[in-house]
């Protein structure tokens, strides 16, 4: 089966590849060239559709599409679906930085955030959307070398250490794509039966 990804991010192309591949070997995942549509959905969900539509308009395969964010409770779920462009821009360093000097006075205990992935498909068979949650806190600083984005700020549930910290491995194990990808292989894998 032939997947388009509907994204122009790199690292996140190579990111679902390696997750799909755990599940799916046959799976071929394709990068998309096409325009990037306007995302002004009000929900993470919306948004992911948006682009799924358009990629899979313009190539007229099934794509998929993400869109994924950090949620932090005390500031009432901000960034949420603004968080790539936090900053005002697409810059990673800047957005953490914003996002560290919005929380300076915020105690390590009420820096709880969950990173949120939803995948839209859309198909000739229609459309369907999966949501993974990947719940933790804000760290104090940035921490870590790997992965990206809010990686470096992000301190998963359970751990003492930011997702940039973790080996890509374990990463793409527990997080929030990983658990809207396995949803979405699971489907995947009842419609090649």
């Amino acid at each position: 089966m032939k997947l388009v990804l509907a994204t122009h991010n790199q690292h996140k192309v190579e990111e679902v590849g390696a997750i799909l591949a755990q599940t799916i070997p046959t799976i071929e995942l394709l990068g998309y060239d096409g325009p990037e549509p306007k995302e002004d959905g009000t929900s993470f969900l919306e948004n992911a559709l948006i682009k799924a539509r358009a990629a899979f308009l313009h190539t007229g395969l099934p794509s998929i599409a993400d869109d994924s964010g950090i949620a932090v409770e005390i500031l009432g779920g901000a960034p949420g679906i603004f968080s790539a462009r936090w900053a005002g821009g697409r810059d990673n360093v800047a957005n953490r930085q914003l996002l560290l000097s919005q929380l300076a006075d915020v105690r390590d205990q009420d820096r709880a955030a969950s990173f949120v992935c939803t995948i839209a498909m859309v198909s000739d068979d229609g459309e369907v959307s999966f949501t993974g949650i990947w719940p933790g806190r804000v760290a104090l600083q940035e921490q870590g070398l790997n992965g990206f984005g809010y990686d470096p700020v992000f301190i998963p549930e359970g751990f003492e250490v930011t997702a940039a910290e973790l080996e890509p491995e374990v990463k793409n194990a527990l997080s929030h794509r990983s658990l809207a990808l396995s949803q979405l292989s699971s489907y995947l894998l009842q419609l090649e039966r």
